[in-house]
């Protein structure tokens, strides 16, 4: 009994992948062998279906929303993902702004490694070129790309070369997570940094040991896609919001009653809506036209503070309950004026630095005003009727945050 209960469980188990996650290839061969060579998705049967997520009954009765944006544009498809790409590359042809084989020694092992590949022996020699920097490429390979396409590839230098201006990458394969080679990059690196150097000053604009080759890369083997066979199509939100998941869905059900004469959407949680592909329209015809229906988005309220540059970003909804508000700060001048005395005629003194520090302590009048933001002009024209800089705002903010004042969500970073 309990050998039969233990097979029985291990069969349920191993069930629960083909339910969760769909079919293999293999499975639905199977399948299509079984039905004459005609392969039937089990996901369109109605208790299936049922079972895996439910459809509303009627649109939802939200508020409206903040901006009106298509779905496309707050949206994206599961499945259609990047896959990430990098590889270890050498750019030739640099005017004497390489690395110095001395501190990176993998560069001359990739060059002596390089030209023996060529058919060029390089054993007893030693090499001392300064026009060659290792550099590793990094590329993103956009999702249903065929072989043979092109992408952009990002250069950046690994060793101690100084810039990458007017070099060229030689032919670098570049592999996924997986280990493969899915494209290779070759080109000239384009710079949009400089540097300019004399013999007591050096002028740096922008980073000229990083570059990028559009259209560097060519494909060559495909990421592997089944989009055409998926009858369950899944949207995931840029920026996480209920009420937005809920209008996409509302949205998307009301254009497939008229169209299609049945609701396929459902909203599953804050980030996921779910979609049933109708039997009489392919994936791609059926997601171009749900795309471009119009949404209105919503969005927490959020304050983002960079302390470092001083930039503030207050969304549309922040709310500041009604508070007094008084700012004034010490400011503490030390000035170092040290004073040259002489010594006494016809002695033997010699001349020296008397120190000489003045101190300075000024309070600006510290007015106290009371500040209510029912919503973003009050908000921003009571922060700056009280005629303080930036850093200043981002004291006040976090004070009002502390004082339980700011309804929003206050993110530093």
């Amino acid at each position: 009994m309990r050998r039969a209960s233990a097979l029985l469980l291990a069969a349920i188990l191993g069930l629960q992948p083909a339910l969760a996650d769909g079919l293999t290839p293999k499975q639905k061969r199977d399948l299509a062998g079984q039905n004459g060579g005609a392969f039937v998705d089990p996901e369109y049967d109605p208790a299936t279906t049922s079972r895996m997520f439910r459809v509303s009954t009627g649109p939802s009765s939200l508020p409206p929303g903040q901006v009106a944006s298509r779905i496309k544009d707050i949206a994206q498809l599961q499945a259609s993902r990047d896959n990430q790409l990098v590889g270890y590359g050498l750019v030739i042809g640099l005017a004497g702004s390489g690395d110095s084989l001395r501190n990176s020694p993998f560069t001359e092992q990739s060059i002596r490694a390089m030209l023996e590949n060529l058919g060029i022996a390089t054993e007893g020699g030693s090499a001392r070129a300064k026009n060659v920097a290792a550099v590793i490429v990094t590329a993103n390979m956009p999702p249903y790309v065929q072989s043979g396409a092109r992408i952009d590839i990002d250069v950046s230098s690994m060793g101690d070369a100084t810039s990458l201006q007017g070099g060229t990458l030689v032919m670098t394969p570049l592999k996924a997570a997986d280990g493969e080679i899915y494209a290779v990059g070759q080109g000239s690196v384009v710079v949009s940094g400089f540097t300019a150097q004399g013999q007591a000053e050096q002028l740096t604009q922008g980073v000229p040991t990083a570059g990028r080759v559009p259209n560097g890369a060519i494909v060559e083997r495909t990421v592997r896609a089944e989009f055409e066979d998926q009858s369950l199509l899944t949207l995931q939100l840029r920026n996480p919001d209920f009420s937005t998941a809920v209008r996409i869905a509302d949205a998307i059900n009301g254009y497939t009653s008229q169209r299609f004469g049945m609701r396929v959407a459902a909203e599953r949680d804050a980030r996921t809506v779910q979609i049933r592909r109708p039997k009489n329209v392919s994936a791609a015809r059926f997601y171009a036209e749900i795309e471009n229906l119009v949404v209105e988005s919503d969005t927490p309220a959020r304050v983002v503070i960079d302390e470092r540059t001083g930039t503030i970003v207050i969304g549309n909804e922040v709310k500041i309950s009604r508070v007094a508000i008084s700012h004034g700060t010490l400011t503490v001048r030390i000035t170092e004026q040290p004073k040259v005395v002489q010594p006494e005629p016809f002695s033997k003194g010699v001349t020296a630095d008397e120190p000489f520090t003045t101190i300075e302590a000024t309070r600006p009048d510290a007015r106290v005003n009371v500040l209510d933001g029912p919503n973003l002009e009050t908000l921003v024209s009571g922060l700056n009727r009280l005629g303080v800089k930036p850093d200043g705002i981002i004291a006040i903010l976090q004070g009002i945050k502390s004082a339980g004042a700011l309804q929003a969500d206050l993110v530093l970073q």
